[in-house]
């Protein structure tokens, strides 16, 4: 690993222990990960994925993930219609439904395509309802996630030179003026 993949996974590292901690994530509650590698490589999204980069960002989302029991989720871009790959257990685990189809770097993006070859049992899914997501380069995640979504404003703002965007969730408040909520 050369001295910009180490960055690269050191930044992962960070953002996501640091999103971990903040959105108070479980064990077996799930991350929803988007990114784009050529946006973390300085390029427009879409132009220039790398199997290198996503292999450096996929160790340190397993590693930490693992560590502290949190599913990962990981977006496909849009030619796969966002769809997601994930662990079959979290499949089971969730209710969702496979889809038949293989993320490749060309269709699905080079992380959704390192998550199928790294994972160890994976599927891909139509949808999930995360707890919690990172948006790596701004691949628009939003739709994975848990209906209330609260912006989360981590201390690193880069991996690489893509924009960091993160999120977590919280329950619907429901009620009137005279429900409590603490």
């Amino acid at each position: 690993m050369d001295r910009e993949d180490a960055n690269i996974a050191m930044e992962v590292t960070a953002a996501v222990k640091e999103l971990i901690t903040v959105a108070g994530l479980k064990k077996g509650q799930v991350l929803v990960v988007g990114c784009s590698t050529s946006e973390v490589r300085g390029q427009c999204i879409g132009s220039s994925g790398s199997k290198e980069v996503a292999g450096c960002i996929m160790t340190a989302l397993k590693e930490v993930c693992h560590s502290s029991g949190v599913a990962i989720a990981i977006q496909c871009c849009e030619h796969l219609n966002r769809a997601l790959v994930v662990e079959r257990s979290v499949m089971e685990q969730y209710g969702l439904d496979e889809v038949s189809v293989v993320p490749v770097p060309g269709a699905g993006g080079a992380l959704a395509a390192e998550a199928m070859s790294s994972l160890s049992d994976p599927v891909v899914v139509e949808k999930v309802q995360a707890h919690a997501g990172l948006d790596i380069g701004l691949t628009l995640i939003g739709m994975h996630l848990k209906p209330v979504a609260v912006p989360v404003r981590l201390k690193q703002k880069y991996v690489g030179q893509a924009f960091l965007n993160a999120a977590r969730t919280r329950p619907k408040l429901i009620g009137g003026e005279r429900a409590v909520y603490k």
